[in-house]
């Protein structure tokens, strides 16, 4: 597995930043956005028509990019560098985790630094976000989390031979995929150059995630044990049926920890 760092420039980051401002996204997506761009007025924005939101986007990010270019591109090197030192590692701890050789999979990965808050990874294509203002720590640490996707629906496919349209949000798939991250993290060699792990440093799963308790207990912590105790496909097959048996629950926790 390979990841090569490059800047797609500032059309890219608007049509990604628009892409998590449509009329029924949700604010956990939306709201970083106009936290990390005070110069965007929310209610402004939100006031326009589409073709409206996406000129004034636009028109406050085009300058603002062209000021940042060199800087992003100064990034690119550190992001690349930093996870080149580290990427045996990488590979030998996600060939273990898999059961698979990972070091013959995934080396055409591309991760696009863009202005987008929001990092998307599209499984299909092969490419994924890292948002310009991670460090070279922080950027490993959300392409660790993006990497292990990839890995795992590798795996899941080839057991189960569904369709990749399956694997995006809402499905419940797309929801084990995020929560099973932490288990698969906290292999020393992967949580080690995490600085986002473990959840007391802010956590590499979604937060939604890290207070969700199911029959009293916090269901990172039911994933792990299951995770531990059983292989690769064996931990997929019980952490499905477990989502199963408790979706009604994870979906509403969700939904009441997201308006």
């Amino acid at each position: 597995m390979k990841i090569i760092y490059r800047n797609p420039g500032v059309e890219y980051s608007i049509n990604s930043i628009m892409s998590f401002q449509r009329d029924d996204s949700s604010e956990y997506w939306s709201d970083s956005l106009f936290y990390f761009y005070p110069q965007i007025d929310k209610e402004v924005f939100q006031n326009l028509s589409s073709e409206s939101k996406k000129e004034y986007m636009a028109e406050k990010l085009t300058s603002l990019y062209e000021n940042l270019r060199n800087d992003i591109d100064d990034k690119l090197e550190k992001y690349q560098g930093h996870f080149d030192k580290h990427s045996n590692q990488i590979n030998e701890a996600l060939s273990e985790a898999f059961e698979i050789n990972g070091g013959a999979l995934f080396n055409d990965l591309v991760a696009n630094v863009s202005l987008n808050p929001v990092s998307p990874r599209f499984l299909q294509e092969h490419y994924f976000e890292v948002f310009y203002l991670n460090s070279e720590k922080g950027a490993l640490g959300v392409s660790l989390h993006e990497v292990i996707h990839y890995f795992w629906f590798y795996v899941w496919n080839r057991e189960y031979g569904d369709g990749y349209e399956e694997y995006e949000e809402p499905s419940l798939k797309w929801i084990l995929s995020e929560m099973v991250v932490e288990s698969i993290m906290s292999d020393k060699r992967l949580c080690s150059i995490n600085p986002y792990y473990p959840r007391e440093q802010g956590g590499c799963v979604y937060s939604y995630f890290q207070d969700m308790e199911i029959k009293g207990r916090n269901i990172l912590d039911t994933l792990r044990d299951l995770y531990d105790n059983n292989s690769i496909v064996q931990f997929m097959q019980k952490s499905h049926e477990y989502c199963i048996a408790n979706e009604k629950c994870i979906r509403e926790h969700i939904l009441n920890w997201s308006k």
